[in-house]
């Protein structure tokens, strides 16, 4: 009798002790995210599941999906059950609210900068010893330059260079739109092959050896460079697009699936600094001013312009530039 006592004593003490642990549960999640993307959350998941773990005592998993920015988002808006999306520009997510009711359309104020946790920029891979001296603009429409960029109608990257694109053109020529849409015209002239995504356009010019130039985000030409610097290097131009990939709780599907607070903290944890090393090691720049000082010296100085200093909002871009028929269409289906 006194033996099964000071087991059940024990037993209530070790109840006592870790309540998380007794109640622990196995918790997943979805995160669908753009194409570069793939290495940051691969470790930032590890991270988060034990900052969870320490937390409440539950296990987390996080599935990732990856695509081009647009694609992703219309699959999300088509039935696939993202508890977050992580995506490459604030458009995608709008159209989530816009045309599915999945978020609330004022979902950029929930997290800091605009739920933005980095941001990034659009420039230029070109082989080693840049054999076509590409320098600027100017000469990726130069005649024999191949230059490799996505789809800005699929791809967040591809829609980032177009803007770089045209935001040079059009601050260059005086705020002149028919120049703008005359230059744009000139570099998808050079641009052999359209993939829909970013990692797509990356793997053509750096696996394939197809183009002189590659115009892409920042992180992607990094990476590039890193992981063959005998063979790449990047050239920064004159001025480029201020990115800023943002990130969201998708509403109805974390309520359907009782995942609200796991998936909250999962961006939230984000802004964290240890998140924020994650993101300067994979060449993202950290929003966090204490932890991009720690990688300052691997970024390259850029003379920014912003999305609303040129063309005022998304849902403007999205009329003249990007839908069936507008001014990517004029130039390009030509």
């Amino acid at each position: 009798m006194k033996f099964r006592n000071l087991v059940s004593l024990l037993s209530l003490s070790a109840v006592l002790v870790a309540p998380g642990l007794a109640g622990a549960a196995d918790v997943s999640l979805l995160n669908v995210s753009y194409d570069p993307t793939r290495e940051l959350y691969q470790e930032y998941n590890k991270v988060f599941a034990k900052y969870w773990k320490e937390k409440t005592g539950d296990n987390v998993t996080i599935k990732q999906s990856h695509g081009g920015s647009g694609k992703q988002a219309r699959s999300v808006i088509d039935g696939l059950q993202a508890d977050v999306v992580t995506l490459g520009l604030a458009y995608d997510i709008d159209a989530l609210a816009e045309h599915a009711k999945l978020v609330p359309v004022d979902w950029q104020k929930r997290l800091p900068n605009n739920s933005s946790p980095y941001t990034s920029t659009v420039v230029f891979l070109v082989r080693k010893g840049n054999p076509k001296q590409v320098r600027n603009w100017p000469d990726l429409i130069k005649p024999g330059i191949s230059v490799i960029s996505s789809n800005p109608k699929t791809s967040g990257g591809g829609r980032w260079a177009y803007l770089a694109a045209w935001g040079y053109a059009w601050k260059t020529s005086g705020n002149d739109d028919a120049k703008a849409k005359e230059f744009i015209r000139a570099f998808y002239k050079n641009v052999p092959v359209l993939d829909s995504g970013a990692r797509g356009s990356t793997t053509t010019f750096a696996e394939r050896g197809i183009g002189d130039v590659l115009v892409a985000w920042e992180d992607e030409a990094m990476l590039a460079v890193k992981q063959a610097p005998d063979k790449f290097e990047i050239i920064v131009p004159s001025v480029s697009i201020l990115a800023e990939p943002p990130v969201s709780v998708v509403d109805k599907v974390v309520d359907k699936k009782g995942t609200r607070k796991v998936a909250q903290a999962y961006l939230e944890y984000l802004y964290s600094p240890e998140a924020q090393e994650i993101m300067g090691k994979h060449f993202y720049r950290p929003s966090d001013p204490n932890v991009f000082a720690k990688f300052a010296n691997q970024f390259p100085k850029v003379h920014y312009f912003t999305v609303k200093e040129v063309f005022g909002d998304w849902k403007q871009i999205q009329k003249k530039h990007l839908v069936d028929g507008a001014i990517f269409d004029q130039i390009y289906l030509k």
